[in-house]
């Protein structure tokens, strides 16, 4: 009964586009709420065409019962979605290093709409996230992206059981380096908040009269800006370099 609705090339394409559009409804970039569920899908359907003409010799037999189907497309959609989450919790890391800044600076109140969190984030955290993806597309990064979804056909073959176990260790591995990534691409701003914290107890300590927390707060401000001037381009090509190392594993 199978065989007769779901041809061979049929079923070999439905589990390339289930791979594929896990990517697109997960991956930053590509999976984003702001970009229409239509859009997505015809991305979705295009690239998986692509893909298909690639990894067609490799695609398994078609199962002989429903129930092997079924487990056939979530293995096939557990292999994308672990793609799309290594991507993704590694651009989270620029939302934790805003966060961070934000705080720092005295700006964590200012709250702005994050699309690559779907939320309200700080104003730090939303400009880094976004700079982060355009920085991704600037740098033909979304192209590793891409070539990880077809490489992963020699790495996770279709029609295997993946290894789940070490999928587990991997996502617990990409939170850790995410958080640690965030912090290390904030750390001019943790420096720079003990020193300045430091230096403004003391100054309090010494000039009780100064209304120390009035002129804090815009010193505080535009010290913030000055660092963020100077060490922003170091602080994308870092993780530039890390998001590119994290994906690069997937690649054969």
């Amino acid at each position: 009964m199978l065989q007769s609705i779901l041809p061979a090339e049929a079923f070999g394409f439905l589990l390339v586009l289930i791979r594929v559009g896990a990517m697109f409804s997960f991956a930053p970039a590509f999976g984003e709420q702001q970009i229409p569920m239509r859009v997505r899908l015809a991305g979705a359907v295009g690239v998986s065409g692509m893909v298909f003409a690639l990894v067609r010799g490799d695609m398994p037999a078609l199962p002989a019962s429903p129930v092997l189907l079924v487990g056939l497309i979530i293995m096939e959609f557990l292999i994308g979605l672990m793609i799309a989450l290594a991507a993704r919790l590694m651009l989270n890391a620029l939302n934790i290093a805003g966060t961070i800044v934000a705080f720092q600076t005295s700006l964590a109140a200012s709250q702005q709409f994050d699309p690559t969190q779907g939320q309200q984030s700080a104003i730090f955290a939303s400009f880094f996230s976004v700079l982060g993806v355009a920085l991704i597309f600037a740098t033909d990064l979304h192209i590793l992206m891409l070539r990880a979804m077809t490489d992963s056909y020699s790495l996770f073959p279709a029609g295997e059981m993946p290894p789940l176990g070490d999928f587990a260790s991997a996502v617990v591995d990409l939170v850790a380096a995410s958080f640690l990534l965030g912090v290390q691409i904030s750390a001019p701003f943790l420096v720079f908040g003990v020193v300045f914290n430091i230096g403004l107890g003391l100054t309090a300590r010494l000039m009780p009269q100064l209304p120390v927390f009035f002129v804090a707060m815009p010193l505080n401000i535009f010290l913030g800006f000055l660092i963020l001037l100077i060490a922003l381009p170091a602080m994308m090509l870092w993780f530039l370099e890390v998001y590119e190392e994290r994906l690069s594993v997937f690649l054969n």
